[in-house]
């Protein structure tokens, strides 16, 4: 496989992160990511062993793919976060296993879609990372019953940084009764 190859899916990664869901993918300017092995990936990247192994050693989409899954590389992958939450990588990954990759591309697009409004109407400059992890774990049905209750707002209630707080804590109310954390975690 070239170098310089591109992935068919750039918005999952070979290790299963989400990367149409990160804050650098929906970023203007020269700090933008391309996704997983996407255009220029390698001048905005360090190497990476997983695509190293997985798509450029291997001409694999993703470690779904693999004889070898769940291989050493994977480890523990999906316990710490960077830009974008790892969480999800292994069970993603075993849904692409189970599902294949153009149906788990189907789903994400969903979520990729109603991050892109999110950020679009509802970002008060500080809420992007926010609204990335929460795209990332919160259920599909529960982010559009919240920006469909954000909709309705008066057009004197239409302040973005008053919106951006109140759709916070409807995605934390959300959280938190789904058992779930929206933090990124860091390495110990």
């Amino acid at each position: 496989m070239q170098e310089n190859a591109i992935k068919k899916y750039p918005t999952i990664g070979c290790c299963g992160i989400d990367c149409g869901l990160c804050p650098r993918y929906h970023t203007d300017g020269a700090s933008r990511c391309p996704g997983c092995s996407g255009k220029n990936f390698n001048e905005k990247h360090p190497s990476c062993s997983i695509i190293t192994c997985c798509f450029k050693k291997r001409g694999l989409e993703t470690c779904a793919d693999c004889d070898e899954f769940t291989c050493q590389k994977l480890k523990n992958w999906d316990s710490a976060d960077s830009f974008v939450t790892h969480r999800n990588s292994i069970s993603n990954l075993k849904r692409i296993r189970q599902n294949g990759l153009v149906a788990f591309i189907a789903q994400q697009k969903i979520r990729v879609q109603l991050l892109r409004e999110l950020i679009e109407h509802y970002d008060d400059g500080r809420s992007k990372s926010f609204y990335c992890l929460s795209a990332a774990l919160l259920p599909i049905n529960d982010i559009k019953t919240a920006i469909k209750k954000m909709k309705s707002h008066t057009a004197a209630e239409k302040d973005k940084k008053l919106l951006a707080k109140m759709l916070k804590d409807t995605f934390k109310d959300i959280a938190e009764s789904n058992g779930i954390e929206l933090v990124y975690r860091r390495k110990a």
